[in-house]
């Protein structure tokens, strides 16, 4: 049995999610054979492009079920991007999908009035470094988010003309709206505890963190950043799915001031 399950909706970037776990030693295998997704002992929930597209992608395989079946057994298991958001109850993208309902809430377009797909590093702060969830800046490549952290999850935050949910654990459940697979020595930090369950030791006091606020975006469309890209790590494809679907390329930070 591998040590991880990686869900192929076919609406995700696949190579990214499983390169970063096999370079912290894990076995993963890809699957949309639900039986496999069944008997995993992680399960990983990626995607990119539009809320609709994926859970019609999802339905078709009989995969939604195995999600909510592993869930209900207690199975760890993680929600990247467009997988976070199939995760919840539904989206404005698409108002007449419903969700996986594994996270109470909608998920709503990001405000017009600052760049939207909000595309590149931000700042994540966690409000409880009491399990996984740690501080620091991660890369992002969203036009929806849930605006409010659901009852009995523990959130971390990020803004982007308006304060959303970075992140959402519960128990065995990661959920992350940013991309921790490209979010370099941070993104490889939180996927290591997720794997062992050991909890974060805090690198800022609790609600505490870097500033705000994109530390380098891109234009939609445009190209990734030149020197220093990621170093080992591989920058997704450009939107799939509908304008304003999840998921894009994502430069290497840039240093402040």
């Amino acid at each position: 049995m591998p040590d991880v399950v990686v869900v192929n909706s076919g609406v995700a970037n696949l190579a990214s999610i499983t390169s970063a776990f096999s370079r912290l030693g894990s076995s993963v295998v890809v699957t949309d054979d639900a039986g496999v997704v069944a008997a995993a002992r992680r399960v990983v929930l990626p995607g990119v492009g539009a809320f609709g597209a994926g859970l019609a992608a999802l339905r078709a395989r009989r995969l939604d079920s195995a999600i909510t079946d592993a869930v209900a057994r207690g199975t760890p298991l993680l929600g990247v991007c467009l997988g976070m958001q199939m995760l919840c109850e539904g989206s404005e993208e698409s108002p007449r999908i419903s969700g996986l309902g594994v996270i109470a809430g909608v998920c709503r377009r990001l405000p017009d009035h600052v760049r939207v797909p909000h595309l590149g590093w931000n700042a994540v702060t966690a409000v409880s470094q009491v399990a996984l969830l740690d501080s620091g800046v991660a890369a992002f490549a969203n036009s929806y988010a849930l605006l409010e952290a659901p009852p009995g999850w523990t959130p971390a935050w990020t803004t982007h003309g308006v304060r959303f949910v970075a992140a959402l654990e519960q128990g065995r459940i990661l959920a992350c709206q940013f991309h921790p697979e490209l979010s370099g020595a941070y993104g490889a930090a939180l996927l290591e505890r997720w794997l062992s369950g050991v909890e974060a030791a805090p690198s800022a006091p609790a609600g505490k963190g870097p500033e705000p606020g994109l530390l380098r975006a891109i234009r939609s469309g445009g190209q990734g950043a030149g020197a220093g890209a990621l170093a080992a790590h591989r920058a997704l494809p450009r939107r799939e799915g509908r304008s304003g679907g999840e998921g894009s390329a994502v430069p290497a930070p840039a240093r402040r001031g």
